[in-house]
């Protein structure tokens, strides 16, 4: 690798509440990093100066948050740095998925327009937003009557969460705001737009959002006009009318940072800018993981667990298999959880407790299984493996017992069932996973649930050392758009060694109890007994 003394790169890392800015050394040293939380967070009760309630189920988010907060950001984490902006050779950036706005043709979100600021339909959909059942059912419906191909390579079913959903909620609800919108795009392709600037028919758009949530592949392109126009007439030319731009692979030059963005981040101008990446995504190579078979769990708010493997397999409740989506060379594999974190904190302000360290210590002294509590951790809908948004979650087994604790406990567990479920489903369709890495921030804030995870695989899992795996990987991606020439690296695998396949090798090692492996097998058993009865209610 050619001299890159001073050399750095940031990376940005969109999250559900903050945005996090890093920045990284060339040999992987993190010189700083910031979080900034966004002024109006989640928008999930009512819109911003309005008194009207939202409709169920949704959940939005302010652009202009994401500009400003991650401008102070990147304030923050230069002057921690020491760094002139002339050092820094690329601009990583990670975000929610599938976050997505409506947008005029020169990137103005619709709910900056007067006349359209008062319409929920104008915001950007946040990627937990739930209002799309109808419309998700109308779409997987019509996809089976047809047979579409494309959908066997999203286990069989499109998401509630995904991007087409969203687009024929408003179509349905707002014809108004889906006449007005010039643009529907991604809030990471959004924001690297922002910061590239240009025409709209140039536009970067990240192959890896397209191919995992908006149902875009590198042979077929998005699903045929013939599939949209069943779904709905005025949905046939979408994809020609309302959806301009290039796509581009994650750790490929988007473009350079505009002249006005430089000013508002206090760059240089013509800095490299990568193409966006989903967040949970930019974890495989923050953790330093570049090999297949790794299986790389993001764990935060919600939980995506990626591999990366050497031949596209479709396995029926696997929702996408991209190639090229996480890394160049492999398919990428994308499963997950749609509440983690956030049934955590549920479940700890339900029954009152003001943090999670008297929780943890009282969990931590009950055996697996939590003295007959059992947990379905449906409480945000089922991910993967039957992608049904609308499924709820249940805590059986309470007796007059039983305290806090073991509720607490029944829900770690059944995250870590969860997980288990999906390492038997990709196993069985004859997917190889072989390690295990945890990364994320959960996996450092609660040692209790890695512990839970490694007794109920039967496997070690690795914990990465970093805090920040996505915005790390970001940062990777950020140096890669800036060409070896810049770098001196040779390829994709040397820029992730050198930034952080160093780090990797430090992480702390889970080893699974045998006594606790053994003690969970029948209680799993039991997880997919109520998986099952709960799914056919």
């Amino acid at each position: 690798m050619k001299s890159t003394t001073g050399r750095s790169a940031i990376g940005l890392d969109f999250g559900t509440e903050s945005v996090r800015a890093v920045v990284v050394s060339l040999t992987g040293r993190e010189l700083g990093s910031a979080v900034v939380r966004y002024r109006r967070g989640q928008i999930l009760d009512r819109l911003p100066g309005s008194s009207h309630r939202l409709p169920p189920n949704f959940a939005l988010q302010d652009p202009r948050d994401w500009i400003d907060s991650a401008a102070a950001a990147v304030r923050i984490v230069m002057k921690a740095a020491q760094r002139a902006p002339e050092f820094v050779v690329g601009i990583g950036v990670d975000f929610t998925s599938c976050t997505m706005l409506p947008t005029k043709i020169d990137g103005t979100p619709l709910c900056e327009i007067p006349t359209l600021r008062g319409n929920p339909y104008a915001w950007p959909k946040l990627w937990k937003h739930h209002g799309a059942i109808a419309q998700t059912n109308r779409m997987n419906a019509v996809a089976r009557q047809r047979k579409e191909p494309w959908l066997a390579r999203y286990g069989g079913v499109i998401g509630l969460e995904w991007f087409f959903p969203k687009i024929l909620e408003t179509l349905a609800h707002a014809p108004r705001v889906y006449d007005a919108a010039d643009v529907w795009l991604e809030g990471g392709d959004w924001f690297v737009w922002q910061l590239v600037g240009g025409d709209a028919k140039q536009l970067p758009r990240s192959t890896c959002q397209a191919g995992y949530k908006a149902l875009w592949n590198a042979q077929t392109g998005y699903p045929p006009r013939a599939y949209l126009k069943a779904v709905h007439p005025d949905l046939a030319d979408v994809v020609t009318d309302k959806m301009p731009g290039v796509l581009i692979p994650p750790g490929q030059r988007a473009g350079v940072l505009c002249e006005t963005m430089a000013r508002k981040l206090g760059l240089a101008a013509g800095t490299p800018v990568s193409a966006a990446i989903i967040d949970a995504h930019a974890g495989v190579p923050g953790a330093g993981v570049s090999e297949p078979g790794t299986l790389v769990m993001v764990l935060g708010t919600s939980s995506c667990h990626m591999l990366n493997a050497t031949r596209e397999t479709l396995v029926p409740g696997v929702a996408g298999v991209v190639k090229d989506g996480i890394l160049p060379g492999f398919f990428g594999y994308e499963t997950g959880k749609a509440a983690v974190g956030d049934a955590f904190a549920w479940y700890r302000e339900l029954v009152g407790h003001r943090d999670f360290k008297r929780l943890d210590d009282a969990a931590r002294k009950l055996p697996p299984g939590s003295e007959g509590v059992l947990c379905m951790d449906w409480f945000n809908g089922c991910r993967t493996p039957l992608m049904d948004g609308s499924l709820k979650g249940a805590i059986t087994g309470l007796t007059l017992a039983h305290r806090a604790e073991h509720g607490y406990r029944a829900v770690l567990e059944a995250s870590a069932f969860g997980l288990r479920w999906i390492v038997d489903l990709l196993r069985g369709g004859g997917v190889p996973v072989k390690k295990f890495v945890a990364t994320g921030g959960l996996p450092h804030h609660n040692p209790l649930l890695v512990r839970i995870y490694a007794d109920v695989l039967g496997e070690d899992i690795e914990v990465h050392p970093s805090t920040q795996g996505p915005a790390l990987g970001a940062a990777i991606l950020g140096a890669l758009a800036a060409g070896s020439a810049r770098t001196g690296f040779e390829s994709t695998a040397d820029a992730i060694e050198q930034m952080a396949g160093r780090a990797r090798r430090q992480s702390r090692l889970v080893r699974p109890a045998m006594r606790n492996v053994k003690a969970y097998a029948p209680v799993y058993r039991k997880y997919r007994e109520l998986a099952a009865e709960i799914a056919a209610t």
